[in-house]
């Protein structure tokens, strides 16, 4: 079936802009709702939605087999299988792949990039929110100094750069994060906001070597973090801050793909802003979807913040139409739609 993103409605649209979490691990009728009522474009699995290998295919077979029989959409369903630290699929049930601090060489990205996908796409799986491509300098206790790829940001963007080309080349939409680089933090955003006092000129000639080579590989997607970086923006975090999501990663860095916001349920974000007021800066800020991991009303407030919002403004409604093009391409040319 073809899906004309130019014939969406507003509330298709504003469904194809968020990402969710669930509870439960089978179509259950939370489930179905985020699929029928809200139309969502994707939904996140964690480790609360998965048994085994079996029930895993069945969960991702049945969201796309409901999801077509409601005339919607397939859906991205996503995970952060990073590998180390960050695993959503366990062993005994499922193999274990190294993180990214235990990746030394090319050969050695190619080869856990192609064994993850093929584990991914063999389960039903479309997207992995992975490679983390955050430097962490030597000298600081970097909060991500267990999920990074290492201290230099060349030897950072040539390994991350194959994991993206073999992850994709298996058909899994690769998804770099967080930009524009969160290794130089030590607070936790899944806590509270950090902010960084760093020039955008620092930002690129360190932390954003290995986006621009994501971006030269090809990758479909990029997670904007929670950090607020106050030398571009004092006012929004980057997941908010069309300074760097519009202007940085857009305009500058000439970035046309998909554009997600880490989780709006962290505590850097939800200890400073209710929901509505995130997603008016989302839209503003040009990022195509917003995530929001957790079961619980933000996810249908959300929805209907942004058809509120396309509908009293024009010029968003234009930049949600565009917005709406590339996920569906992206859908297109990852998933049959």
């Amino acid at each position: 079936m073809s899906y004309d993103p130019d014939r969406f409605s507003i509330t298709q649209i504003a469904g194809q802009r968020l990402m969710a979490g669930f509870d439960g691990t089978y179509l259950n009728n939370d489930l179905k709702n985020l699929i029928q009522a809200l139309g969502v474009g994707g939904v996140i699995l964690f480790s609360q939605n998965i048994v085994d290998a079996k029930q895993l295919k069945n969960l991702c077979a049945s969201i796309q087999e409901f999801a077509a029989s409601c005339n919607r959409p397939p859906l991205f369903i996503a995970i952060d299988q990073e590998g180390g630290v960050v695993t959503r699929l366990k062993a005994p049930n499922f193999q274990e792949f190294p993180g990214t601090p235990d990746i030394l060489t090319e050969s050695e990205a190619a080869q856990i990039s192609t064994e993850t996908a093929d584990q991914l796409k063999h389960l039903g799986i479309n997207m992995n929110m992975a490679p983390v491509l955050d430097v962490a300098p030597s000298g600081i206790k970097s909060i991500m100094e267990k999920r990074v790829f290492g201290h230099d940001p060349k030897h950072v963007a040539k390994l991350g750069a194959v994991y993206i080309q073999k992850m994709q080349k298996q058909k899994i939409i690769s998804v770099a994060k967080h930009f524009p680089g969160i290794g130089r933090t030590t607070t936790d955003s899944h806590i509270e906001m950090p902010g960084m006092d760093v020039a955008e000129k620092d930002l690129a000639s360190f932390d954003l070597i290995p986006f621009y080579a994501a971006i030269d590989a090809g990758v479909s997607g990029i997670m904007l973090s929670h950090i607020r970086y106050t030398r571009i923006d004092p006012l929004w975090p980057a997941s908010l801050s069309p300074q760097v999501s519009a202007r940085m990663l857009r305009n500058r860095m000439g970035f046309d793909g998909v554009i997600i916001t880490d989780d709006l349920d962290m505590g850097a974000i939800k200890n400073h802003y209710d929901i509505q007021t995130a997603i008016h800066q989302i839209l503003r800020a040009d990022a195509d979807i917003a995530l929001i991991c957790h079961k619980g009303p933000n996810i249908e407030t959300a929805w209907e913040q942004m058809i509120k919002e396309f509908s009293d403004d024009k010029k968003l409604k234009d930049r949600a139409d565009a917005s709406v093009k590339r996920i569906m391409a992206l859908k297109k040319k990852y998933i049959q739609v």
